[in-house]
């Protein structure tokens, strides 16, 4: 009975890894490890995202709040 873990599905077929020369469990390694190298890649990504916009809105406020005291300061001066 084949180890279901050893098994791999490519476009719909399914194979069994432990009937694979080197070169293809090299290949398959590799696949595997750039599949998760990409997931961590995103995970870092949506955090910069996530970042880069609580910045944004955060220098969008700032320049509201000086656009107020500018004009609360000139309705002073008059």
């Amino acid at each position: 009975m084949t180890d279901k873990t050893n098994v791999i599905s490519i476009n719909g077929t399914e194979y069994d890894t432990d009937s694979f020369n080197n070169e293809q469990k090299y290949v398959i390694a590799q696949i595997r490890d750039l599949q998760a190298r990409f997931e961590v890649e995103k995970f870092k990504l949506d955090q910069t995202q996530v970042a880069l916009k609580s910045f944004t809105s955060a220098l969008l406020k700032s320049l509201e709040e000086n656009n107020e005291e500018e004009i609360v300061s000139k309705k002073l001066a008059s």
